[in-house]
């Protein structure tokens, strides 16, 4: 359950695309292969969080046998 909960953080995420975009600006990846990375990532970044939000509700629906 811990796991669940890190990996639906937005902190976690928004860390992550930091360091995603950081590397590559340190690395000179063109203006156009940088806004593809952006947007696959941050497409990504909103299926999993989406999937493991639901997940969540879903768990607490299960544990209270009804509305959480």
């Amino acid at each position: 359950m811990k796991l669940r909960k890190k990996l639906s953080s937005r902190k976690l995420w928004t860390a992550l695309i930091g360091v995603i975009v950081g590397l590559a600006a340190a690395f000179g990846i063109e203006e156009n292969d940088y806004a593809q990375i952006v947007g696959v990532v941050g497409s990504v970044v909103s299926v999993v969080s989406y999937i493991f939000g639901e997940a969540s509700v879903d768990a607490a629906k299960k544990d209270t046998g009804g509305e959480p």
